[in-house]
């Protein structure tokens, strides 16, 4: 028997599994993101933009594909939707995008997920700014002491 777990066939039938359990946990994973059906993003109004240059071109397909993402752009919030394959892009307002939320409630549920992880971070990051900036006002020479001064 011990012969057989170091023999090449065992190794083999080893790797196999290691591959198949990987390929079922990846697979799941990606099964778990819902899709999104352009078709619809026009129907509730979505314009589509299409990529001209390679700046453009590269933009588009920098963006992670199949979500929605908020952007901010001359004041006015938008939501985009990459389809890199087409080189375009799908933009709404925050009426659209509402309107799509309406009749995906998962879209919402992960929007709202996101957005309480990054106002985590963001309160995080605030108290300690508070706290660094306390510090520097209780001191009036900032860290200075009077050795670095030379007397």
């Amino acid at each position: 028997m011990k012969c057989f777990l170091y023999s090449p066939p065992a190794k083999l039938l080893g790797l196999l599994g290691a591959l198949a359990v990987t390929v079922f946990i990846a697979g799941g994973a990606g099964a778990a993101t819902p899709s999104i059906d352009e078709s619809q993003l026009l129907d509730f109004g979505f314009k589509v933009l299409v990529a001209k240059t390679k700046v453009q071109e590269d933009w588009v397909r920098g963006l992670p594909p199949g979500k929605i993402r908020p952007m901010q752009r001359t004041g006015k919030k938008f939501y985009i939707y990459p389809d890199a394959s087409r080189n375009q892009i799908y933009v709404g307002g925050p009426k659209e995008y509402e309107a799509y939320v309406q009749l995906h409630l998962e879209h919402r549920a992960a929007g709202a997920q996101q957005a309480a992880e990054a106002s985590a971070y963001r309160s995080k990051q605030g108290d300690a700014m508070r706290k660094a900036t306390a510090r520097d006002l209780s001191d009036p020479f900032l860290g200075a002491s009077w050795a670095d001064l030379g007397w």
